[in-house]
């Protein structure tokens, strides 16, 4: 069995320039697949509350659901880092609240790392998180849970002030003692300045290859899952099945093939 991944191993894998690989997974089976192939993080995503629930959002979520499918998926992994979102409205109303979030996710889900969205203004709430030895993932650009208020699910960060506004709240999350950071929709030179200036992993969702990583739904590079978003690929096409097609997946985003410039934002 490989040894398991681990904050530091992503920490090691950005300084020596080696791509970070992560898919989300929601079930043990498909957390087997991926840690066959050598995936090097599986996001448990509450995006399982439209592929898997059938919901039109990520809102109707909750930590139980994230709970169960959290448990669901370290069943089947051996391997890969497992980090589970903290579902909307689980960890906003204050520090204790996501905390009391994430220690069910990391008990009962048997997570290692917790996702939340927001940046500058959840910066303190990171910090009372990685202080009570919880590991953090931020989340900033478009955050799903935040749809409504952006009208849309609409790249981020177009503008001046939203650029600033990001790399701001991406540097507040790093001092806060997050231990990597999603950038998602975004645009890619915007992607490339915010990872350059972190000492910590960027992975990258529709946010260009200069990002340490990069992430998908699985059922998206699966080409199993309505009309896909212009960042993503069927990883499927040409490939001999799903096995198959994440390795694809690992082998175009470790050699840089992906994501090429028809995935990428300006």
């Amino acid at each position: 069995m490989s040894q398991r991944v681990t904050t530091n191993t992503v920490a090691k894998m950005k300084a020596a320039g080696d791509k970070i690989t992560c898919l989300t997974a929601y079930d043990a089976g498909f957390a087997q697949v991926l840690d066959q192939a050598g995936i090097d993080a599986i996001l448990i995503g509450d995006s399982l509350g439209m592929v898997v629930q059938g919901h039109e959002s990520t809102l109707p979520v909750t930590l139980d659901d994230m709970c169960y499918h959290s448990r669901c998926v370290a069943r089947g992994s051996q391997r890969a880092l497992l980090i589970a979102d903290l579902p909307f409205m689980s960890y906003q109303e204050s520090p204790e609240q996501a905390l009391r979030s994430a220690g069910a996710l990391m008990k009962q889900g048997r997570a290692h790392m917790v996702k939340l969205e927001g940046g500058e203004l959840m910066a303190p709430t990171v910090e009372f998180l990685v202080a009570r030895g919880i590991p953090v993932c931020g989340h900033i650009g478009l955050t799903p849970q935040s749809v409504h208020q952006f009208g849309g699910y609409r790249v981020q960060g177009r503008d001046a002030d939203g650029a600033e506004q990001l790399k701001v709240g991406a540097l507040a999350l790093q001092q806060a003692g997050a231990a990597m950071i999603v950038l998602e929709a975004i645009p890619r030179a915007l992607a490339r300045s915010v990872t350059e200036s972190l000492t910590i992993p960027t992975i990258g969702i529709g946010a260009g290859p200069e990002c340490d990583g990069q992430v998908l739904v699985l059922q998206d590079m699966l080409g199993i899952y309505g009309t896909p978003p212009k960042f993503t690929r069927d990883f499927t096409q040409g490939t001999s099945g799903i096995q198959a097609a994440v390795d694809a997946y690992l082998q175009a985003v470790k050699s840089g093939e992906f994501p090429a410039s028809e995935h990428c934002y300006d």
